[in-house]
């Protein structure tokens, strides 16, 4: 029924400009009609959620939109479909922030589309389902790709037993012991914190609490719940070494997920009354703008020589690691990081149906170079989240690569973060900075 009244809403509209003879104006009638679609999608979104558990990130619209009847996948399916053929019918606005939501909702809804043929048991290729929810595709490697890069770690970590036993005994000595984790996290998160508010300006009610929690496939978790409050969760199941204490703070809260979603809520869900960023489908072309950003905010918030000084004069020492190690923590640490598409890789072949868990777990170990537990951990998320992984590290590349042809390079750090803060309060997904 609502989707029928929207095309009455529009038939209407037109008719009232004919009948008293102006000229049509396109601009009053689309923006009308894609407050109607937006709200449309929101609830569909929500519908979708009673399927899929994961589906629905975050919501802080109108409450009683959760309240609604559930709705088979198939009505969820055909609802979609003829919501993407009003926006298709809508011509392209000459307002940048306009033209950007029309195309939001369109990948928005392409997406959701997706998702229910998933739910109704298709199965699609890695490339194929990244492709379809996430509006992008994620580089290949091969084995020998890896393998040079674990060559060089077999330089700077010399020694009896294998690669990964000799990897794991030098790591030991950069854990960060339990009973200063909170500690140190709260450092890291007031240095971001007080770096990001020195450039981007936040509601002063914004605030959000932290959470320790087991038993989870991530590392860390940010649960937005809208007026500008965040719960984050840390994951304590594994070790915590010390560079994942800005890398967490940086990624969940400042200038990540948290000033992400803050900066949403403002900028067009309470300013511009654009309700369709109210949810967030965790499977969707957003998700890659959200972990993309959430990732690559670390460079920004911290230069690699600021970050270094910074953990040496405060982290380290909280923590009661030798800070005198750091540059050789780094070098390795650095080496380890162009493993990241490992993980990609044992996605796709999981995926694909090529190997099960346990071999996903495996092939972590030989090429990710993760202990036994953080490869199962790792696996875990593989089998729940499927190509989602892609988000985090070709979604950081395509940020980076984005902004510095903009000119927001690292010795523009002022430009860098004005073109960071633009694409956090935008609606622009892969295509837009692809």
């Amino acid at each position: 029924m609502k989707c029928a009244s929207l095309v009455f809403l529009l038939l209407a509209l037109l008719a009232a400009s004919t009948a008293t003879g102006a000229a049509a104006s396109p601009t009053p009638v689309a923006a009308t009609n894609l407050n109607d679609i937006a709200e449309a999608y929101v609830k569909l979104v929500l519908a979708i959620g009673q399927h899929d558990a994961d589906y629905v990130d975050a919501y802080y619209g109108p409450p009683e939109w959760k309240k609604q009847p559930k709705k088979p996948l198939d009505t969820i399916a055909l609802e979609a479909a003829r919501l993407r053929d009003q926006l298709a019918k809508i011509s392209a606005p000459t307002d940048e922030m306009e033209r950007l939501r029309l195309a939001y909702l369109t990948k928005q809804l392409s997406a959701l589309q997706a998702r229910v043929r998933i739910l109704k048991g298709e199965h699609l290729k890695f490339d194929e389902e990244s492709q379809a929810l996430y509006d992008a595709v994620a580089p290949t490697f091969s084995e020998s790709h890896f393998e040079e890069i674990l060559a060089k770690l077999e330089e700077k970590l010399p020694g009896e037993g294998t690669l990964l036993q000799r990897y794991e005994n030098w790591r030991r000595a950069f854990v960060i012991p339990k009973d200063k984790l909170d500690t140190v996290f709260q450092l890291a998160i007031k240095a971001c914190r007080e770096r990001t508010l020195a450039h981007i300006k936040l509601s002063p009610n914004e605030n959000f609490t932290v959470e320790y929690v087991t038993n989870k496939p991530w590392g860390g978790y940010n649960w937005y719940k809208g007026n500008y409050r965040s719960i984050i969760q840390v994951n304590t199941d594994l070790p915590v070494y010390i560079d994942r204490a800005i890398d967490l703070a940086a990624h969940e809260g400042y200038p990540g997920h948290h000033v992400y979603n803050a900066l949403l809520e403002k900028n067009l869900v309470r300013d511009r009354g654009w309700i369709e960023l109210s949810v967030y489908p965790l499977f969707s072309p957003q998700s890659l703008i959200a972990e993309g950003t959430a990732n690559f905010g670390k460079e920004v918030v911290f230069t690699k020589a600021e970050r270094l000084a910074f953990e040496k004069e405060v982290l380290w020492p909280a923590a009661g690691i030798d800070s005198s190690r750091a540059e050789e923590f780094y070098a390795v640490q650095d080496l380890v990081k162009q493993l990241n598409y490992a993980t990609n890789e044992a996605a796709r072949r999981y995926v694909n149906g090529e190997i099960e868990t346990n071999a996903t777990a495996a092939w972590l170990e030989k090429y990710a170079l993760m202990d036994e537990k953080r490869a199962k951990q790792s696996a875990r998320f593989i089998e729940k989240y499927r190509s989602y992984v892609i988000n985090y590290n070709l979604g950081e590349d395509m940020v980076r690569s984005y902004i510095e042809k903009r000119g927001g390079t690292e010795q523009e750090p002022e430009k860098r973060w004005g073109e960071f803060q633009q694409l956090l309060a935008s609606q622009r997904l892969p295509g837009d900075i692809r």
